[in-house]
């Protein structure tokens, strides 16, 4: 079964760290541009961050610049993203999809493949 796996994800303080992680099952990742989308209740899907399939080349979203980190290890078939000083307004489902045109094109484009989705949750 092909599929993304998110985890990683919880109940963290403001100014706290997070690190998600978005692991392959039943394909190779290292062909794939990777994106991070979140999404808060009643709030449309936001693109956050994406790294290309050789992780030369990400891009972020204004919101999280300076914060948040994306990386990928394609010897463990995973795609990081280290989220630090985390803020109230971040709190929301984070979601990893994966794209076969390698490289990010934008983060409306029809992505391939989904992950299911892991919670985080900023709150004192």
């Amino acid at each position: 079964q092909l599929q993304l796996v998110e985890s990683g994800g919880g109940l963290v303080q403001p100014g706290g760290s997070l690190r998600l992680s978005c692991e392959a099952s039943g394909f190779t990742l290292d062909s794939y541009a990777i994106a991070w989308f979140r999404q808060a209740p009643g709030k449309e899907r936001e693109g956050v961050s994406c790294i290309s399939y050789s992780g030369r080349s990400s891009n972020y979203a204004d919101s999280v610049k300076g914060r948040f980190t994306i990386s990928r290890d394609n010897a463990k078939n995973t795609v990081y993203l280290q989220m630090n000083s985390l803020k109230p307004e971040d709190t929301a489902s984070y979601y990893c999809a994966a794209d076969r045109s390698r490289y990010c094109l934008g983060y409306g484009r029809d992505y391939d493949y989904w992950g299911q989705g892991t919670q985080v949750t900023v709150s004192s």
